[in-house]
């Protein structure tokens, strides 16, 4: 049997190598992939994006880069398998799979049941669209190289499309997992150079180029990396920090310096404009140099009620001063010549929408709701009238619990902005341990 794949795409050739390794485990046949000039209807299985194929059209004209929607049509072992993009090809291809028999439950091959299956009787017919546009995993936790790279691996077999590589270097995570911090049976070793996390982050992204997934980057730590203090990870920083460099971040109490002693959890002074100006231009430079990432996520500090409140910046909410950063960003890009689309965050202080400033170019931002404080132990699924927002009250806040609250700051968001957007949540970072079985939280 032949398997043919039309186009150069890393995606789509590794989606017609994936397509031959599955199936000769199942047939125990051999098969020959070959790359094509055009489809031939005689000659095996064609893989390819759907403008290769006379007669395949996407099912309206409504979509964009962030769709996924995949063809096919195979009969007695012949026949095409196709996508809207080279990603949703190797979607298609594990749907295909799937419609065979076949399932993906876990890390690798080991992960995978693969049931006998003679190809020359394969029959699928189908024609759809993905309905979420944003289907992916963020890496969380503590990880090893080898983890995250199965997950990536894992990630377009279930159906899923990106995946998201938390600050620069996602150090902390893959720390914890190689130094031993919090485990129980070994002990505690050196700490992990920083360098090998850069390179595990590398050789990641190489693995999620070669799927064409949607790559996500950074998050928290552009209020502290551009003032050359490391945002490594959620810990006090015990380096000297200079008067002036100090100078930049926010004030609480009538001083200022690091929250608590925590980069990551330290805003800066954005009313300043010399502030915004060196943290815009720090993120345009590193989004010059890193042009595979394909969302580039801009937040402020983490933590919650740590607002600068000096004379200037309390003149305004803090989410006011977060668009007015990001539209100079926005510009800046734009100079620069960078097509990088950027996530800005609803979070914890910014769940308040802003009043004075409006995202200006659309087609840049995405908004990303994470309502990190709300109960896991209802979904979303809310029918009721919500409730008014309350009013601001600057590093005093109480965060809202209950699910119609947090709904109600996303909607005060969205009519400020009606671009695209999704959900970052946080079901199994507490509360799934209140349910053992699991079973709960899955139908949440």
């Amino acid at each position: 049997m032949k398997i043919n794949y039309l186009g150069e795409s890393a995606a789509v050739v590794f989606a017609a190598e994936e397509l031959c390794r599955i199936l000769k485990s199942a047939s125990g046949h051999d098969f020959k992939i070959s790359g094509a000039a055009e489809f031939n209807e005689n000659t095996g299985i064609y893989l390819g994006e759907f403008d290769r194929f006379p007669g395949i059209s996407p099912l309206d004209n409504n979509y964009d880069l962030y769709d996924d929607e995949i063809f096919i049509s195979v009969e007695d072992g012949k026949g095409i398998i196709a996508g809207i993009n080279p990603r949703s090809v190797l979607i298609a291809v594990y749907r295909f799979l799937t419609e065979l028999g076949c399932r993906f439950v876990g890390f690798g091959e080991s992960g995978e049941l693969i049931p006998r299956i003679e190809p020359g009787n394969a029959r699928v017919s189908l024609h759809e669209r993905a309905y979420y546009k944003h289907r992916g995993v963020c890496i969380e936790g503590a990880v090893s190289e080898e983890n995250v790279r199965q997950m990536v691996d894992l990630l377009p077999k279930l159906g899923m499309n990106s995946y998201f590589i938390q600050f620069r270097e996602a150090y902390t995570f893959f720390d914890r997992w190689y130094s031993h911090i919090g485990h129980p049976k070994l002990e505690k070793s050196e700490r992990l150079p920083v360098s090998h996390a850069r390179g595990y982050v590398k050789n990641i992204e190489y693995e999620i180029k070669k799927r064409g997934l949607l790559y996500h980057a950074v998050g928290h730590g552009w209020t502290c990396e551009p003032f050359g203090v490391p945002g490594l990870a959620w810990e006090e920083y015990t380096g000297d920090i200079s008067p002036e460099v100090l100078s930049n971040f926010a004030e609480i109490n009538g001083e200022r310096g690091l929250c608590k002693g925590v980069p990551l959890n330290t805003n800066a002074c954005y009313s300043n404009k010399k502030v915004r100006d060196r943290i815009t231009d720090y993120i345009t430079e590193y989004a010059k140099r890193n042009n595979s990432v394909d969302l580039l996520h801009v937040w402020l500090a983490d933590g919650t009620n740590n607002q600068c409140e000096c004379a200037d910046c309390a003149k305004h909410l803090p989410s006011d001063l977060y668009v007015l950063l990001l539209n100079e960003l926005d510009e800046k890009f734009t100079v620069a010549g960078i097509d990088t689309k950027i996530v800005f965050l609803i979070y914890v202080d910014l769940l308040w929408p802003p009043k004075e400033y409006a995202i200006k170019n659309r087609d840049r931002f995405l908004i990303m709701f994470a309502p990190i404080t709300r109960t896991y132990r209802k979904s979303f699924r809310f029918t009721g009238e919500l409730p008014d927002i309350p009013r601001y009250i600057r590093n005093r806040n109480e965060m809202p619990v209950d699910v119609a609250s947090n709904i109600s700051f996303l909607k005060h968001w969205q009519d400020m902005f009606k671009g695209g957007g999704f959900d970052f949540d946080y079901h199994y970072m507490w509360e799934h341990v209140f349910d053992p079985g699991y079973v709960r939280m899955a139908g949440v």
